[in-house]
């Protein structure tokens, strides 16, 4: 069987051909034979008949390619948010975390202007505003609290 690549085509055209091999099918051809006519393989006519039974014609439908477009961040928008990090804490936003994470700096950009980020493009965004990724400080495990308090109070007289 000679197939072709039909992602080639038209969005238009690889939905009608979506729907004539569909309807063949239901028609009572095997998929074989449908996948033969139309030039494409056997496993491409199963999974447009599987999307046709789970959703109907609409799941057939032609859907935009490429890469989603939109929802950046303005600048002032960027700046508003490097600002809102910079002066507050997640707490007083009543947000769920303690410290500021690409996660809580995520929820904050969702919450406020409705745009989704994934935690890679909000650690770029962060990178960008000059913000740098920061580890707690460990204590000591041989550490001795009396023996600390002590010293501070020598410290203090």
């Amino acid at each position: 069987m000679d197939t072709k690549d039909v992602r080639s085509l038209p969005a238009v055209a690889q939905e009608d051909i979506r729907r004539k091999a569909v309807r063949l099918h239901l028609k009572g051809k095997k998929q074989q034979e449908v996948a033969g006519i139309f030039g494409v393989t056997r496993r491409a006519v199963n999974g447009w008949v599987r999307k046709y039974r789970q959703g109907g014609w609409r799941a057939l439908k032609a859907h935009k390619k490429g890469r989603p477009r939109g929802g950046r961040l303005q600048s002032w928008q960027c700046a508003q948010v490097a600002k809102t990090v910079t002066d507050r804490t997640p707490e007083q936003l009543k947000m769920p975390f303690y410290l500021w994470t690409r996660e809580a700096v995520a929820k904050l950009i969702e919450k406020r202007y409705n745009i989704k980020y994934s935690l890679t493009q909000v650690g770029r965004y962060l990178k960008r505003w000059g913000f740098t990724p920061q580890k707690p400080v460990t204590r000591a495990y041989e550490q001795n609290p009396q023996a600390v308090e002590r010293w501070l109070v020598l410290c203090r007289q």
